[in-house]
């Protein structure tokens, strides 16, 4: 895909762009001498590590490793594949970009072809809801429900018709597939194989959007109760994972990160009755416990969020139990509990936004909140109970990376138990050893990093990347084969190749020609270091190369110190001493 876009047009979209400005409008930038820091949105940490070249127009956290140069953010930070960054950046700088035709699936890879087939369903649902007399009684059913049609319109609500090939007819009147409308999840094989038939029928449909407003797959509702589920969702597919998009995000975000938090509902209504109510901040789940990656979507726009239950869901200490992993991703998080017998959806509807608001102003702290359901759960006058308690409050405590935090909370569950706060200790400790909250991967840095390298290529690399003129020294004293590091080789070739084509070269056009994901961090990493700003470069870059050159006169020397031995104790005369004659002039230079 990356081959549709000419490369010209992404030179041109990298010397326009200004990895400064693209990137403060996700983060907060200070300036920090030459360069711009700020926290990191790719991992949780307490000091700022993320840092910015704007003179290379590169990126580099020096936390968690990962880096390079605009497109590699904007990938990483909205989830797109570099197309698409590509795409979104000349779109913001006014460049055209060649648009291929749907027609022509050939110039068209799998997910844009899933993205169009479900834009055209979504246009089938929506039309037979608004249009067509078969999508009367859906479009009765939402008015009592008080979805109105601007409301329909705005989130393309539809109705899939009670028929058993109704979009299969649609799809197939368009020249597409039925191999492309399998794998959408749109149709299924019938049992035996002879033929397809459509997965939503007589249903209120929902389409699902990602961050970009893609429609990604659909949930669809019965109008009436029957033995049927009453919702279902389109299956997996190459463009939506039910874990990795939370529902509403794409028209809610700018509220989100305005307001400072994000309320957490379950349900599609739920979702759209606040929000057509004006409580914009809100996402859905999307009936699934919170997953690592819908939390690190989230986490672009805020660290605040307030899980807001029905009274049936709030007593479930299982459900509690899995808001843990939002602490483990560095959220601060809040419980609140609508009354009895109502959602968010019928709450709103019956008493309005206010109340609702004051619902969530009211909303606790997930500690205090556990730990007051725990209390009524269990007698904490009882050392049974005491033991129950700690049972589940432990294991929240441990999800703290805050250190102040976890023990100011385990300092309170000892005062409410009355146990003595070494107990709780001792037992927190054996969580830790068990299941620690800094795993290995988060010790460790998730790519081999340069200290796997000579400090001597590092270096040279370096200067290479910090000035072009050091490149025909390079060619005039070294080889490519003088390194040892794959990683070190694979970027100075693709050096060479740039001045070869007599082009100039920078670091974040560099990257674009390397697949390394190592090569990439390898690059940022030493185009964001600030360490050589005042020393004689000349003269470093001219100690780098006569070390190189003695370090690889050394491991060649001693390489043929051991064929001469292997030669000598084989009998092969000749061979040792044709070995013996190049080992001497190497040591006499």
């Amino acid at each position: 895909m990356a081959g549709l876009i000419p490369e010209d047009i992404i030179n041109q979209v990298l010397d326009r762009v200004d990895i400064v400005e693209i990137i403060s409008s996700y983060l907060p930038l200070k300036r920090a001498g030459r360069n711009f820091k700020a926290l990191c949105p790719f991992h949780h940490e307490k000091t700022a590590s993320f840092t910015v070249n704007p003179d290379k127009q590169i990126y580099h956290c020096f936390g968690c490793g990962v880096g390079g140069n605009v497109f590699n953010f904007v990938m990483r930070q909205e989830r797109m594949e570099f197309p698409e960054a590509v795409e979104m950046l000349a779109k913001k700088l006014g460049i055209n970009l060649p648009k291929p035709e749907f027609k022509n699936q050939h110039t068209l890879n799998l997910n844009q072809q899933l993205y169009k087939l479900n834009e055209l369903a979504c246009d089938f649902y929506h039309q037979t809801l608004c249009e067509l007399p078969q999508g009367k009684i859906a479009f009765v059913y939402l008015e009592k429900r008080k979805v109105d049609l601007a409301t329909i319109k705005r989130f393309k609500l539809g109705f899939a018709p009670d028929k058993w090939d109704g979009l299969l007819n649609f799809i197939r009147g368009k020249g597409i597939g039925l191999s492309l409308l399998e794998k959408s999840g749109l149709i299924i094989a019938k049992e035996n194989k002879d033929g397809f038939y459509d997965r939503f029928r007589n249903r209120v449909s929902f389409p699902i959007f990602d961050i970009k407003s893609r429609i990604i797959g659909f949930g669809a509702r019965l109008l009436e109760s029957s033995e049927s589920a009453k919702y279902i969702n389109s299956p997996e597919t190459p463009i939506y994972i039910k874990g990795n998009n939370l529902y509403g995000l794409n028209f809610s975000k700018d509220a989100i990160r305005d307001k400072d938090f994000a309320i957490i509902v379950e349900g599609y209504l739920d979702f759209i009755t606040p929000f057509k109510a004006g409580i914009e901040n809100i996402v859905a789940s999307l009936g699934t416990a919170l997953t690592e990656e819908q939390i690190r979507i989230l986490k672009r726009y805020t660290h605040n969020c307030i899980m807001l239950f029905d009274a049936d869901s709030a007593g479930e200490l299982a459900t509690l139990r899995s808001l843990d992993i939002l602490l483990e991703e560095g959220m601060n998080v809040k419980v609140a509990t609508l009354p009895s017998g109502f959602d968010p959806d019928s709450f709103v509807n019956k008493f309005g936004a206010e109340p609702f608001k004051e619902i969530i102003k009211q909303a606790k702290a997930l500690f205090e909140y556990k730990l007051d359901l725990c209390l009524n759960k269990f007698n904490c006058k009882e050392v049974e109970g005491k033991s129950r308690i700690a049972g589940e409050m432990l294991p929240t405590v441990n999800k703290f990376p805050n250190a102040v935090l976890r023990f100011g909370y385990l300092k309170k569950l000892s005062e409410v138990l009355s146990v003595d706060e070494q107990a709780l200790l001792i037992e927190l400790k054996k969580l830790k050893q068990s299941n620690p909250y800094f795993s290995s991967k988060d010790k460790e840095t998730s790519f081999k990093k340069l200290s796997a390298t000579s400090s001597v290529e590092k270096m040279i690399l370096k200067l290479l990347l910090a000035e072009n003129k050091f490149i025909e020294q390079f060619k005039d004293n070294l080889d490519i084969s003088d390194f040892e590091d794959s990683c070190m080789k694979e970027i100075i070739t693709a050096i060479l190749d740039f001045v070869s084509q007599g082009k100039e070269v920078t670091a974040h056009k560099l990257i674009n020609r390397l697949e390394s994901r190592i090569a990439h961090e390898t690059i940022s990493e030493l185009c964001t270091q600030d360490d050589l700003l005042v020393v004689d470069k000349e003269k470093v870059f001219k100690e780098c190369l006569e070390r190189l050159k003695k370090e690889r006169l050394k491991a060649r020397c001693k390489q043929l110190q051991q064929e001469i031995h292997l030669a000598e104790a084989s009998g092969n005369n000749e061979k040792a001493y044709k070995l013996f004659t190049e080992y001497n002039q190497l040591i006499k230079g």
